[in-house]
Protein backbone atom coordinates (compact mmCIF):
# COMPACT_ATOMS: atom_id res chain seq x y z
CA UNK A 1 0.00 0.00 0.00
CA UNK A 2 2.84 2.41 0.86
CA UNK A 3 4.49 1.68 -2.47
CA UNK A 4 1.32 2.57 -4.41
CA UNK A 5 0.98 5.93 -2.57
CA UNK A 6 4.61 6.74 -3.32
CA UNK A 7 4.04 6.07 -7.02
CA UNK A 8 0.99 8.39 -7.01
CA UNK A 9 3.00 11.21 -5.39
CA UNK A 10 5.80 10.87 -7.95
CA UNK A 11 3.23 11.03 -10.76
CA UNK A 12 1.79 14.36 -9.44
CA UNK A 13 5.24 15.89 -9.13
CA UNK A 14 6.08 15.00 -12.74
CA UNK A 15 2.85 16.65 -13.94
CA UNK A 16 3.58 19.82 -11.97
CA UNK A 17 7.09 20.07 -13.39
CA UNK A 18 5.75 19.72 -16.93
CA UNK A 19 3.55 22.82 -16.32
CA UNK A 20 6.69 24.90 -15.48
CA UNK A 21 5.69 25.57 -11.87
CA UNK A 22 6.98 24.11 -8.68
CA UNK A 23 5.24 23.71 -5.37
CA UNK A 24 6.33 27.18 -4.15
CA UNK A 25 4.58 29.08 -6.95
CA UNK A 26 1.46 27.05 -6.36
CA UNK A 27 1.38 28.13 -2.75
CA UNK A 28 1.75 31.82 -3.83
CA UNK A 29 -1.21 31.59 -6.14
CA UNK A 30 -3.28 30.03 -3.41
CA UNK A 31 -2.29 32.93 -1.09
CA UNK A 32 -3.45 35.48 -3.67
CA UNK A 33 -6.85 33.92 -3.80
CA UNK A 34 -7.17 33.75 -0.05
CA UNK A 35 -5.89 37.34 0.86
CA UNK A 36 -8.55 40.22 1.17
CA UNK A 37 -8.32 43.46 -0.88
CA UNK A 38 -6.26 46.38 0.61
CA UNK A 39 -8.53 49.30 1.88
CA UNK A 40 -8.11 52.79 0.31
CA UNK A 41 -6.26 55.53 2.39
CA UNK A 42 -7.84 59.07 2.44
CA UNK A 43 -5.74 61.71 0.71
CA UNK A 44 -5.68 65.54 1.37
CA UNK A 45 -4.84 66.24 -2.18
CA UNK A 46 -7.59 66.73 -4.63
CA UNK A 47 -7.91 63.73 -6.77
CA UNK A 48 -9.48 62.85 -9.95
CA UNK A 49 -12.72 60.94 -9.95
CA UNK A 50 -12.20 57.33 -9.02
CA UNK A 51 -12.03 54.84 -11.89
CA UNK A 52 -14.33 51.89 -12.14
CA UNK A 53 -13.03 48.84 -10.27
CA UNK A 54 -13.39 45.30 -11.83
CA UNK A 55 -13.97 42.22 -9.80
CA UNK A 56 -10.70 40.72 -11.04
CA UNK A 57 -8.82 43.64 -9.56
CA UNK A 58 -10.24 42.80 -6.14
CA UNK A 59 -8.98 39.24 -6.00
CA UNK A 60 -5.84 39.59 -8.13
CA UNK A 61 -4.85 38.04 -11.47
CA UNK A 62 -7.02 35.19 -12.80
CA UNK A 63 -5.67 31.58 -12.20
CA UNK A 64 -3.57 30.10 -15.01
CA UNK A 65 -4.83 27.05 -16.98
CA UNK A 66 -2.18 24.81 -15.37
CA UNK A 67 -3.37 25.80 -11.96
CA UNK A 68 -6.96 24.92 -12.78
CA UNK A 69 -5.80 21.50 -14.10
CA UNK A 70 -4.04 20.85 -10.82
CA UNK A 71 -7.19 21.66 -8.94
CA UNK A 72 -8.99 19.04 -11.07
CA UNK A 73 -6.20 16.47 -10.49
CA UNK A 74 -6.72 16.54 -6.74
CA UNK A 75 -10.14 14.77 -6.76
CA UNK A 76 -8.89 12.44 -9.51
CA UNK A 77 -5.98 11.46 -7.32
CA UNK A 78 -8.37 10.86 -4.47
CA UNK A 79 -10.50 8.56 -6.65
CA UNK A 80 -7.39 6.68 -7.83
CA UNK A 81 -6.22 6.29 -4.26
CA UNK A 82 -9.61 4.94 -3.24
CA UNK A 83 -9.53 2.49 -6.13
CA UNK A 84 -6.07 1.28 -5.12
CA UNK A 85 -7.27 0.81 -1.56
CA UNK A 86 -10.28 -1.21 -2.70
CA UNK A 87 -8.18 -3.42 -4.98
CA UNK A 88 -5.66 -3.93 -2.23
CA UNK A 89 -8.42 -4.92 0.13
CA UNK A 90 -9.97 -7.40 -2.37
CA UNK A 91 -6.60 -9.02 -3.12
CA UNK A 92 -4.81 -10.05 -6.35
CA UNK A 93 -6.55 -11.58 -9.35
CA UNK A 94 -5.74 -15.31 -9.40
CA UNK A 95 -6.69 -18.22 -11.61
CA UNK A 96 -8.78 -20.92 -10.01
CA UNK A 97 -9.86 -24.47 -10.76
CA UNK A 98 -13.48 -25.49 -10.43
CA UNK A 99 -14.44 -28.73 -8.72
CA UNK A 100 -16.42 -30.82 -11.24
CA UNK A 101 -18.14 -34.18 -11.52
CA UNK A 102 -17.16 -36.47 -14.37
CA UNK A 103 -16.80 -40.17 -15.17
CA UNK A 104 -13.16 -40.84 -14.36
CA UNK A 105 -10.78 -43.55 -15.60
CA UNK A 106 -7.42 -44.08 -13.95
CA UNK A 107 -4.72 -45.15 -16.39
CA UNK A 108 -1.13 -46.27 -16.04
CA UNK A 109 1.00 -44.80 -18.80
CA UNK A 110 4.14 -46.59 -19.97
CA UNK A 111 6.35 -46.85 -23.02
CA UNK A 112 8.01 -49.87 -24.59
CA UNK A 113 8.56 -51.57 -27.92
CA UNK A 114 6.97 -54.04 -30.33
CA UNK A 115 8.13 -57.65 -30.20
CA UNK A 116 6.91 -61.11 -31.20
CA UNK A 117 6.65 -63.74 -28.44
CA UNK A 118 9.91 -65.26 -29.70
CA UNK A 119 12.62 -64.59 -32.25
CA UNK A 120 14.79 -66.98 -34.23
CA UNK A 121 18.53 -66.46 -34.45
CA UNK A 122 19.79 -67.88 -37.73
CA UNK A 123 23.37 -69.20 -37.87
CA UNK A 124 25.57 -71.71 -39.64
CA UNK A 125 26.20 -75.29 -38.51
CA UNK A 126 29.54 -75.52 -40.28
CA UNK A 127 32.55 -73.42 -41.17
CA UNK A 128 32.49 -72.12 -44.70
CA UNK A 129 32.66 -69.19 -47.08
CA UNK A 130 29.46 -67.33 -47.95
CA UNK A 131 28.66 -67.62 -51.65
CA UNK A 132 25.57 -65.39 -51.77
CA UNK A 133 22.88 -63.77 -49.60
CA UNK A 134 19.70 -63.33 -51.68
CA UNK A 135 17.57 -61.60 -49.00
CA UNK A 136 17.64 -58.16 -47.39
CA UNK A 137 16.86 -56.91 -43.90
CA UNK A 138 13.15 -56.19 -43.46
CA UNK A 139 12.13 -58.66 -46.16
CA UNK A 140 9.20 -61.00 -45.55
CA UNK A 141 10.14 -64.63 -46.23
CA UNK A 142 8.29 -67.93 -46.36
CA UNK A 143 9.33 -71.16 -44.72
CA UNK A 144 12.06 -72.80 -46.83
CA UNK A 145 13.17 -69.63 -48.63
CA UNK A 146 16.94 -69.42 -49.17
CA UNK A 147 18.68 -67.04 -46.77
CA UNK A 148 22.41 -67.80 -47.12
CA UNK A 149 24.34 -70.12 -49.46
CA UNK A 150 27.87 -71.34 -48.64
CA UNK A 151 30.48 -72.77 -51.00
CA UNK A 152 29.89 -76.55 -51.20
CA UNK A 153 32.23 -78.03 -53.86
CA UNK A 154 34.14 -80.11 -51.31
CA UNK A 155 30.92 -81.24 -49.68
CA UNK A 156 29.48 -82.36 -52.99
CA UNK A 157 32.65 -84.38 -53.71
CA UNK A 158 32.31 -86.06 -50.31
CA UNK A 159 28.72 -86.86 -51.19
CA UNK A 160 29.72 -88.55 -54.42
CA UNK A 161 32.34 -90.56 -52.52
CA UNK A 162 29.69 -91.73 -50.08
CA UNK A 163 27.44 -92.75 -52.97
CA UNK A 164 30.30 -94.83 -54.38
CA UNK A 165 30.77 -96.55 -51.00
CA UNK A 166 27.12 -97.59 -51.08
CA UNK A 167 27.54 -99.08 -54.55
CA UNK A 168 30.61 -101.03 -53.40
CA UNK A 169 28.76 -102.44 -50.41
CA UNK A 170 25.86 -103.49 -52.60
CA UNK A 171 28.25 -105.21 -55.03
CA UNK A 172 29.89 -107.13 -52.19
CA UNK A 173 26.49 -108.42 -51.13
CA UNK A 174 25.74 -109.37 -54.70
CA UNK A 175 29.07 -111.16 -54.96
CA UNK A 176 28.23 -113.04 -51.78
CA UNK A 177 24.95 -114.23 -53.22
CA UNK A 178 26.11 -114.92 -56.75
CA UNK A 179 29.63 -116.30 -56.19
CA UNK A 180 30.57 -117.13 -52.65
CA UNK A 181 27.36 -118.91 -51.74
CA UNK A 182 27.38 -121.27 -54.82
CA UNK A 183 31.09 -121.97 -54.31
CA UNK A 184 30.40 -122.85 -50.69
CA UNK A 185 27.64 -125.20 -51.77
CA UNK A 186 29.98 -126.94 -54.23
CA UNK A 187 32.72 -127.15 -51.64
CA UNK A 188 30.28 -128.78 -49.25
CA UNK A 189 29.28 -131.37 -51.85
CA UNK A 190 32.93 -132.12 -52.64
CA UNK A 191 33.67 -132.56 -48.96
CA UNK A 192 30.73 -134.88 -48.58
CA UNK A 193 31.91 -136.95 -51.54
CA UNK A 194 35.44 -137.09 -50.20
CA UNK A 195 34.11 -138.30 -46.86
CA UNK A 196 32.00 -140.97 -48.50
CA UNK A 197 35.00 -142.22 -50.51
CA UNK A 198 37.24 -142.25 -47.45
CA UNK A 199 34.70 -144.26 -45.47
CA UNK A 200 34.28 -146.79 -48.33
CA UNK A 201 38.04 -147.19 -48.66
CA UNK A 202 38.37 -147.71 -44.92
CA UNK A 203 35.69 -150.41 -45.00
CA UNK A 204 37.42 -152.38 -47.79
CA UNK A 205 40.80 -152.15 -46.10
CA UNK A 206 39.36 -153.30 -42.79
CA UNK A 207 38.19 -156.53 -44.51
CA UNK A 208 41.63 -156.96 -46.07
CA UNK A 209 43.28 -156.42 -42.72
CA UNK A 210 41.10 -159.14 -41.18
CA UNK A 211 42.35 -161.52 -43.93
CA UNK A 212 45.93 -160.45 -43.23
CA UNK A 213 46.54 -158.76 -46.55
CA UNK A 214 47.43 -155.25 -45.06
CA UNK A 215 49.12 -154.20 -41.94
CA UNK A 216 47.60 -152.35 -39.00
CA UNK A 217 49.69 -149.28 -39.82
CA UNK A 218 48.23 -149.03 -43.26
CA UNK A 219 44.75 -149.36 -41.78
CA UNK A 220 45.44 -146.38 -39.48
CA UNK A 221 46.22 -144.22 -42.50
CA UNK A 222 42.81 -144.98 -43.95
CA UNK A 223 41.17 -144.04 -40.65
CA UNK A 224 43.01 -140.68 -40.71
CA UNK A 225 41.77 -140.01 -44.20
CA UNK A 226 38.19 -140.50 -43.03
CA UNK A 227 38.69 -138.09 -40.14
CA UNK A 228 40.23 -135.49 -42.47
CA UNK A 229 37.36 -135.73 -44.93
CA UNK A 230 34.87 -135.38 -42.11
CA UNK A 231 36.60 -132.19 -40.88
CA UNK A 232 36.60 -130.72 -44.37
CA UNK A 233 32.90 -131.45 -44.62
CA UNK A 234 32.21 -129.55 -41.43
CA UNK A 235 34.26 -126.55 -42.64
CA UNK A 236 32.41 -126.46 -45.93
CA UNK A 237 29.12 -126.54 -44.07
CA UNK A 238 30.12 -123.55 -41.94
CA UNK A 239 31.16 -121.61 -44.99
CA UNK A 240 27.83 -122.29 -46.61
CA UNK A 241 26.02 -121.22 -43.48
CA UNK A 242 27.96 -117.92 -43.52
CA UNK A 243 26.82 -117.07 -47.00
CA UNK A 244 23.23 -118.04 -46.32
CA UNK A 245 20.32 -115.67 -45.60
CA UNK A 246 20.94 -115.85 -41.84
CA UNK A 247 24.68 -116.19 -42.04
CA UNK A 248 27.20 -113.77 -40.63
CA UNK A 249 28.72 -113.08 -44.04
CA UNK A 250 25.39 -111.98 -45.41
CA UNK A 251 24.71 -109.86 -42.30
CA UNK A 252 28.15 -108.25 -42.57
CA UNK A 253 27.60 -107.35 -46.21
CA UNK A 254 24.21 -105.90 -45.48
CA UNK A 255 25.66 -103.90 -42.57
CA UNK A 256 28.27 -102.49 -44.92
CA UNK A 257 25.47 -101.30 -47.16
CA UNK A 258 23.66 -99.63 -44.25
CA UNK A 259 26.88 -97.95 -43.13
CA UNK A 260 27.56 -96.67 -46.61
CA UNK A 261 24.04 -95.35 -46.89
CA UNK A 262 24.46 -93.58 -43.55
CA UNK A 263 27.62 -92.04 -44.95
CA UNK A 264 25.59 -90.77 -47.88
CA UNK A 265 23.04 -89.25 -45.54
CA UNK A 266 25.78 -87.60 -43.49
CA UNK A 267 27.30 -86.17 -46.62
CA UNK A 268 23.94 -84.91 -47.77
CA UNK A 269 23.35 -83.32 -44.35
CA UNK A 270 26.72 -81.58 -44.50
CA UNK A 271 25.91 -80.41 -48.00
CA UNK A 272 22.55 -79.20 -46.73
CA UNK A 273 24.33 -77.11 -44.09
CA UNK A 274 25.76 -75.04 -46.93
CA UNK A 275 22.22 -73.87 -47.76
CA UNK A 276 20.60 -71.94 -44.90
CA UNK A 277 16.84 -71.52 -45.32
CA UNK A 278 14.08 -69.87 -43.31
CA UNK A 279 12.73 -72.34 -40.73
CA UNK A 280 9.36 -70.53 -40.56
CA UNK A 281 7.59 -67.68 -42.29
CA UNK A 282 8.38 -64.26 -40.91
CA UNK A 283 10.26 -60.98 -41.31
CA UNK A 284 14.02 -60.58 -41.29
CA UNK A 285 14.74 -57.92 -38.68
CA UNK A 286 18.51 -58.39 -38.62
CA UNK A 287 21.24 -59.33 -41.11
CA UNK A 288 24.92 -59.60 -40.14
CA UNK A 289 26.45 -61.43 -43.12
CA UNK A 290 27.65 -60.58 -46.61
CA UNK A 291 28.98 -62.59 -49.57
CA UNK A 292 32.61 -63.59 -49.02
CA UNK A 293 32.39 -63.75 -45.22
CA UNK A 294 33.80 -66.80 -43.48
CA UNK A 295 31.20 -68.10 -41.04
CA UNK A 296 31.41 -70.70 -38.34
CA UNK A 297 29.06 -72.32 -35.84
CA UNK A 298 27.90 -69.97 -33.11
CA UNK A 299 28.06 -66.80 -35.20
CA UNK A 300 24.74 -64.94 -35.55
CA UNK A 301 23.96 -64.32 -39.21
CA UNK A 302 20.33 -63.19 -39.20
CA UNK A 303 17.38 -62.63 -36.86
CA UNK A 304 13.94 -63.77 -37.99
CA UNK A 305 10.70 -62.55 -36.45
CA UNK A 306 8.08 -65.27 -37.04
CA UNK A 307 4.63 -64.39 -38.24
CA UNK A 308 1.84 -64.69 -35.68
CA UNK A 309 0.94 -63.03 -32.42
CA UNK A 310 2.43 -59.59 -31.76
CA UNK A 311 3.16 -58.27 -28.28
CA UNK A 312 4.14 -54.97 -26.71
CA UNK A 313 6.86 -55.10 -24.06
CA UNK A 314 6.72 -52.20 -21.59
CA UNK A 315 8.39 -51.34 -18.28
CA UNK A 316 6.05 -50.10 -15.52
CA UNK A 317 7.04 -48.60 -12.19
CA UNK A 318 6.70 -51.10 -9.36
CA UNK A 319 4.44 -48.72 -7.39
CA UNK A 320 1.68 -49.53 -9.91
CA UNK A 321 1.81 -53.29 -9.28
CA UNK A 322 -1.17 -53.11 -6.97
CA UNK A 323 -3.50 -51.84 -9.69
CA UNK A 324 -2.36 -54.13 -12.53
CA UNK A 325 -4.22 -57.33 -13.40
CA UNK A 326 -4.22 -59.79 -16.28
CA UNK A 327 -6.89 -59.10 -18.87
CA UNK A 328 -6.99 -55.33 -18.38
CA UNK A 329 -7.72 -53.38 -21.54
CA UNK A 330 -5.46 -50.66 -22.84
CA UNK A 331 -4.91 -48.35 -25.79
CA UNK A 332 -1.55 -48.13 -27.52
CA UNK A 333 0.01 -46.04 -30.24
CA UNK A 334 3.33 -46.13 -32.02
CA UNK A 335 5.43 -43.01 -31.61
CA UNK A 336 5.73 -42.91 -35.40
CA UNK A 337 1.91 -42.78 -35.73
CA UNK A 338 0.64 -41.15 -32.50
CA UNK A 339 -2.90 -40.61 -33.82
CA UNK A 340 -3.39 -44.28 -34.74
CA UNK A 341 -4.47 -45.87 -31.45
CA UNK A 342 -5.25 -49.58 -31.29
CA UNK A 343 -6.58 -51.85 -28.51
CA UNK A 344 -4.32 -54.22 -26.59
CA UNK A 345 -4.77 -56.52 -23.61
CA UNK A 346 -2.49 -57.17 -20.65
CA UNK A 347 -1.28 -60.77 -20.97
CA UNK A 348 1.77 -61.15 -18.72
CA UNK A 349 3.25 -59.54 -15.60
CA UNK A 350 6.81 -60.51 -14.75
CA UNK A 351 6.95 -61.89 -11.20
CA UNK A 352 10.32 -60.21 -10.61
CA UNK A 353 11.26 -56.55 -10.24
CA UNK A 354 14.35 -55.00 -11.78
CA UNK A 355 16.45 -54.04 -8.75
CA UNK A 356 18.29 -51.30 -10.64
CA UNK A 357 15.33 -49.52 -12.25
CA UNK A 358 12.49 -50.51 -9.91
CA UNK A 359 10.40 -51.46 -12.95
CA UNK A 360 8.32 -54.51 -13.84
CA UNK A 361 8.19 -56.00 -17.33
CA UNK A 362 4.65 -56.27 -18.70
CA UNK A 363 3.53 -57.83 -21.98
CA UNK A 364 0.35 -56.89 -23.85
CA UNK A 365 -1.20 -58.86 -26.71
CA UNK A 366 -2.09 -57.09 -29.95
CA UNK A 367 -4.96 -59.01 -31.55
CA UNK A 368 -5.21 -56.78 -34.64
CA UNK A 369 -1.90 -55.02 -35.31
CA UNK A 370 -2.23 -51.91 -37.52
CA UNK A 371 -0.52 -52.11 -40.92
CA UNK A 372 2.32 -49.77 -39.98
CA UNK A 373 3.33 -51.60 -36.79
CA UNK A 374 6.87 -53.00 -37.09
CA UNK A 375 9.32 -54.86 -34.93
CA UNK A 376 11.11 -52.84 -32.23
CA UNK A 377 8.94 -49.75 -32.80
CA UNK A 378 8.61 -47.52 -29.75
CA UNK A 379 5.05 -47.47 -28.42
CA UNK A 380 3.09 -45.71 -25.68
CA UNK A 381 0.43 -47.57 -23.71
CA UNK A 382 -2.43 -46.33 -21.51
CA UNK A 383 -3.68 -49.19 -19.31
CA UNK A 384 -7.12 -48.62 -17.77
CA UNK A 385 -6.74 -49.87 -14.18
CA UNK A 386 -9.81 -48.33 -12.46
CA UNK A 387 -13.07 -46.52 -13.27
CA UNK A 388 -15.19 -44.13 -11.18
CA UNK A 389 -18.58 -42.99 -12.51
CA UNK A 390 -19.62 -39.45 -11.58
CA UNK A 391 -16.45 -38.76 -9.58
CA UNK A 392 -15.60 -35.42 -7.97
CA UNK A 393 -12.43 -34.12 -9.68
CA UNK A 394 -9.89 -31.34 -9.28
CA UNK A 395 -6.63 -30.75 -11.14
CA UNK A 396 -3.71 -32.41 -9.38
CA UNK A 397 -1.82 -29.13 -9.71
CA UNK A 398 -4.12 -27.62 -7.07
CA UNK A 399 -3.29 -30.16 -4.36
CA UNK A 400 -0.63 -29.33 -1.80
CA UNK A 401 1.39 -32.21 -0.33
CA UNK A 402 -0.41 -34.64 -2.65
CA UNK A 403 1.91 -37.56 -1.79
CA UNK A 404 1.88 -36.85 1.93
CA UNK A 405 -0.36 -38.14 4.67
CA UNK A 406 -2.57 -35.02 4.80
CA UNK A 407 -3.06 -33.39 1.40
CA UNK A 408 -4.81 -30.02 1.36
CA UNK A 409 -6.06 -27.30 -0.98
CA UNK A 410 -6.74 -23.56 -0.86
CA UNK A 411 -10.50 -23.14 -1.36
CA UNK A 412 -11.87 -19.69 -2.18
CA UNK A 413 -14.44 -18.70 0.46
CA UNK A 414 -15.94 -15.15 0.55
CA UNK A 415 -12.95 -13.67 -1.26
CA UNK A 416 -10.33 -15.40 0.89
CA UNK A 417 -8.04 -18.40 0.34
CA UNK A 418 -8.91 -20.91 3.06
CA UNK A 419 -6.87 -24.04 3.70
CA UNK A 420 -8.99 -27.20 3.58
CA UNK A 421 -7.77 -30.80 4.06
CA UNK A 422 -8.97 -33.29 1.45
CA UNK A 423 -9.01 -37.06 1.05
CA UNK A 424 -8.01 -38.21 -2.44
CA UNK A 425 -8.85 -41.30 -4.45
CA UNK A 426 -7.75 -42.09 -7.99
CA UNK A 427 -5.13 -39.96 -9.67
CA UNK A 428 -4.53 -39.98 -13.40
CA UNK A 429 -4.06 -37.69 -16.36
CA UNK A 430 -3.37 -34.62 -14.25
CA UNK A 431 -6.61 -34.91 -12.24
CA UNK A 432 -7.32 -36.30 -8.78
CA UNK A 433 -10.50 -37.77 -7.35
CA UNK A 434 -11.76 -36.02 -4.20
CA UNK A 435 -13.46 -38.29 -1.68
CA UNK A 436 -13.86 -35.76 1.15
CA UNK A 437 -13.27 -32.06 1.78
CA UNK A 438 -14.79 -30.34 -1.29
CA UNK A 439 -18.11 -30.05 -3.09
CA UNK A 440 -19.06 -29.61 -6.70
CA UNK A 441 -18.77 -25.98 -7.76
CA UNK A 442 -16.04 -25.06 -5.26
CA UNK A 443 -13.03 -23.15 -6.52
CA UNK A 444 -9.47 -24.02 -5.53
CA UNK A 445 -6.25 -22.14 -6.19
CA UNK A 446 -3.37 -23.83 -8.05
CA UNK A 447 -0.20 -24.46 -6.09
CA UNK A 448 1.92 -22.35 -8.45
CA UNK A 449 -0.22 -19.24 -7.72
CA UNK A 450 1.91 -18.68 -4.57
CA UNK A 451 -1.08 -17.63 -2.46
CA UNK A 452 -0.94 -18.09 1.31
CA UNK A 453 -3.83 -19.23 3.42
CA UNK A 454 -6.03 -16.33 4.62
CA UNK A 455 -5.11 -13.93 1.81
CA UNK A 456 -7.76 -11.89 -0.04
CA UNK A 457 -8.14 -13.04 -3.65
CA UNK A 458 -10.20 -12.26 -6.71
CA UNK A 459 -11.18 -15.12 -9.02
CA UNK A 460 -10.22 -15.33 -12.66
CA UNK A 461 -12.07 -17.70 -15.03
CA UNK A 462 -11.78 -21.36 -13.97
CA UNK A 463 -9.48 -23.81 -15.74
CA UNK A 464 -11.04 -26.11 -18.39
CA UNK A 465 -12.66 -29.28 -17.17
CA UNK A 466 -11.30 -32.75 -17.90
CA UNK A 467 -12.57 -34.54 -21.00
Amino acid sequence: MTRKLEELREFLEVVMKQEGRDATSDRSELAVIASPPTPAVPSTRPSSPPAATSPDAIVGDPPTPGFRWKLLAIPLAAVALATVLVLWWRGPLVASDAVLRRDFVQTVVASGHVETPHRIDVGSQMTGTVLRVPVAEGQVVKAGDLLVELESAELKAAGRQADAAVVQAQLRLRQLREVQQPVAEQTLRQAQTSLDNARATLGRNQKLAQSGFISAAALDEFRKAVDLADAQLRVAGKQLDTTGASGSGRALAEADIVGAQAGVQAAQARTGYSVIVAPVAGTLIGRNVEAGDVVQPGKLLMTLSPQGRTQLIVEIDEKNLGVLALGQQALASADAYPKQRFPVQLAYINPGVNAQTGAVEVKLDVDSPPPGLRQDMTVSVDIAVARRPNALLIPASSVHDADGATPWVLRVEAGRAVRRPVRLGLNSGGFAEVLEGLAEGDHVIPVDAAIVAGAHVRLAPAAPSPP
